[in-house]
Formats: C-alpha cells, structure tokens, sequence
C-alpha cells in the first residue's frame, strides 16, 4: 500500500475505538515494568479486537514501520515478525 497525503488516505482514524482516549492506554512509560506492560498491552489490544478499522491500523502501523504501541492489535515485537501481506491474514486471539 503506498501512503498518501490525501484525507482519504486517513479517514479510517475517524472511527477507530482509540480516538480520544488517553497515548499511555497504548504506549509504555519509561521505567515500565513487564508485568505492568503486558497488562496494558492486554488491555490495549482487548480495545482493538472490537475495532471496526483493526486491519487499516495494522497495515498502516507496518508500512510506516511504526516501533513503538501497540497499533491494529498488536506490540511491536509482533509487528517486528510480519510483513504488511502477512499482516492482513485473519486474527488469532494469543
């Protein structure tokens, strides 16, 4: 997919279930702990398990190369193992 500077591009944001809540629900704190991480993280992709726009943030977040929160369901390190093409494949729950 090639990003484009049109608002189209973007539109899918409009609904996402993260717009307005809080970057911290879905980005770590320095100093953060790994049980606190992955309780935050479980929260985060709980949130976008019931997301209408789950895939256009997943392909988005890997063809930015985005490295760090958790974005279409997913932490970094779990975006690390993918492609974009991958990616788009359906979801299991961990």
């Amino acid at each position: 997919m090639r990003l484009e500077p049109r608002a189209e591009a973007w539109q899918w944001q409009t609904v996402a279930h993260c717009r307005g809540l809080e970057s911290a629900v879905f980005f770590g704190s320095e100093g953060e702990d790994r049980q606190r991480r992955r309780a935050r993280e479980a929260r985060a992709k709980a949130l976008c398990a019931q997301c209408p726009v789950i895939r256009q943030c997943r392909e988005h977040a890997l063809n930015v190369g985005e490295r760090f929160g958790i974005w279409g369901g997913m932490s970094p390190r779990e975006r690390s193992k993918l492609t974009p093409r991958t990616a788009l494949q359906p979801m299991t729950t961990p």
